[in-house]
């Protein structure tokens, strides 16, 4: 499993754990480019993540996408193996209480 995909399985797990709904868009020439790789909503916030690992960047086209989802209300995230663990606290603004995980 590459480091990537690593992140998007424990992004997937706490998503799953807070009850968000959510897809990875798959564009594979039908579908937008630059679109974050997960899409969620939380409690009627729209969420685009964008996963990366090994200490990649989002592309400008990635980052539009990301700045165009803030512009509109929602939240967007760079998610990477050094920020995985604060998912929780971007997506519901509460820190995991008694080491909850």
């Amino acid at each position: 499993m590459t480091p990537e995909k690593k992140v998007k399985e424990k992004v997937k797990k706490k998503l799953k754990e807070l009850k968000c709904y959510y897809c990875m868009p798959a564009t594979g020439g039908y579908g937008a480019s630059g679109v974050p790789d997960i899409i969620a909503c939380y409690k009627g916030t729209f969420i685009g993540i964008e996963c990366k690992a090994n200490g990649n960047k989002p592309t400008e086209l990635q980052q539009k996408h990301l700045r165009d989802i803030s512009i509109s209300g929602g939240k967007s995230l760079v998610i990477d193996e050094t920020n995985v663990d604060m998912l929780q606290f971007f997506i519901t603004g509460k820190q995991i209480i008694n080491n909850e995980k």
